[in-house]
């Protein structure tokens, strides 16, 4: 069995998508693979034409160093985009996307544009053929939001919507799951469930213990089913030949995390 036939990893490098530059572990640069000098900002000119429909990890000569030219990770996409709100860390994104039950292919909806780095990891998790919906009822985040998803290389798999989804629900139905992060994110649950089709996710992160419960209470009235919630700590180690141990230091609490389906109204 050859498990590498069209795998994304060996296409050769096509004009428009957005490579990695990566010199070292300090000093790589994300940009999009353009013909032509392009100025980088804080870096300089670059002329990335020789590299194009070459194959990942083709080495560049750029400002006196070699750079490697590769297809980021997900990891390398978020690491390059500026912060505006306060971001859902990668420990509670990527547990969001497990709760939600997004797929590759998938149709999403996300409440809550804020900077922008919970839309890229959803991007990212459904592929070509999916697509996100973000809304935000302020102008000033959806605009920023789009700059990092544009930044990112998915601006073609996300659409966004100026829209308060708390007065005025979902402008669209038949979501596969729906993300929120919302400071109420209670007066959107009943909106949620007339937006998304049958056993469809949803998952919502909140600070604190009074909007979880809150958050709680209105999935439950509201019919949903398989409500769980969680907390997720994350203690890195400092790994050493006989002296491996815990990091003095480790990322605590940042949100609560709920997931729930819709299954449809009770018989």
């Amino acid at each position: 069995m050859n498990l590498g036939v069209g795998r994304v990893s060996e296409e050769l490098l096509r004009e428009g998508e957005t490579v990695l530059l990566w010199h070292s572990e300090t000093d790589s640069v994300l940009l999009p693979l353009r013909s032509g000098p392009h100025s980088v900002p804080g870096r300089g000119v670059v002329d990335l034409a020789a590299v194009i429909g070459k194959p990942p990890g083709e080495v560049y000569r750029w400002a006196g160093a070699n750079f490697r030219v590769l297809r980021p990770s997900l990891g390398d996409r978020l690491a390059a985009l500026r912060r505006k709100a306060q971001i859902v860390t990668p420990k509670d994104a990527a547990q969001m996307l497990f709760l939600a039950g997004v797929l590759p292919g998938a149709r999403i909806a996300e409440a809550g544009s804020g900077s922008g780095w919970l839309t890229v990891v959803l991007a990212c998790s459904v592929g070509a053929a999916g697509r996100v919906r973000s809304y935000d009822r302020r102008p000033e985040f959806l605009d920023f939001a789009r700059a990092n998803v544009v930044a990112a290389g998915y601006g073609e798999r996300v659409e966004f919507e100026e829209r308060d989804v708390a007065a005025s629900g979902f402008d669209q139905s038949d979501f596969d799951a729906i993300l929120l992060d919302l400071p109420e994110p209670w007066e959107v649950v009943g909106k949620c469930r007339d937006a998304l089709r049958l056993g469809g996710g949803l998952a919502t992160y909140t600070p604190t213990y009074n909007q979880l419960e809150r958050t709680v209470r209105a999935l439950r009235e509201s019919g949903f089913h398989h409500i769980v919630s969680e907390e997720l700590l994350l203690r890195t180690l400092e790994v050493g030949e006989g002296g491996t141990r815990p990091a003095f230091e480790m990322l605590g609490h940042t949100g609560f995390l709920t997931g729930a389906r819709w299954m449809g109204p009770s018989w």
